[in-house]
């Protein structure tokens, strides 16, 4: 079977990055989507989760699809590295369920993901993320260390 649609995460990190570049090099007339969850429970920003967040859930939000936005140019670029194209997308949700949906409601034939994502607490929470995707994915998942 070819692979002609791939999902690609992203929360930023060098290891997300890792996963993109290994699908563009290794899937080159592949469509790839970098897709991002907006998880207020593992924001960087409010690593305490929204419950001790300052300010409004509007702020929030904004300040997220600020980073996310900023997160889809950095993947554009890497793609365009090698003469590539990509689509990207968002949600708010919590990441593991965030892309488990977008994987079920989608056509992909694959998924790239980093095996984890930033350092410190979430660090840890990103690697379980990688972790779940790939045992309730009902699309096979690559993970890339």
């Amino acid at each position: 079977m070819a692979i002609t649609s791939i999902l690609v995460p992203t929360d930023g990190s060098p290891m997300a990055e890792r996963a993109l570049r290994h699908a563009v090099e290794e899937y080159p007339d592949a469509t790839i989507t970098v897709f991002h969850a907006l998880d207020f429970r593992g924001s960087d920003d409010y690593p305490g989760g929204w419950g001790e967040a300052p300010g409004t859930w509007e702020e929030w939000l904004d300040h997220a699809r600020e980073e996310t936005a900023s997160l889809f140019e950095q993947a554009k670029a890497v793609a365009a590295e090698y003469d590539h194209d990509i689509e990207t997308d968002s949600t708010v949700g919590q990441t593991t369920r965030a892309i488990l949906d977008y994987v079920e409601t989608h056509d992909f034939d694959l998924v790239v993901m980093g095996s984890h994502g930033r350092t410190g607490m979430s660090r840890i929470l990103i690697g379980s993320v990688a972790e779940t995707v790939t045992r309730r994915s009902p699309t096979p998942v690559v993970v890339v260390r």
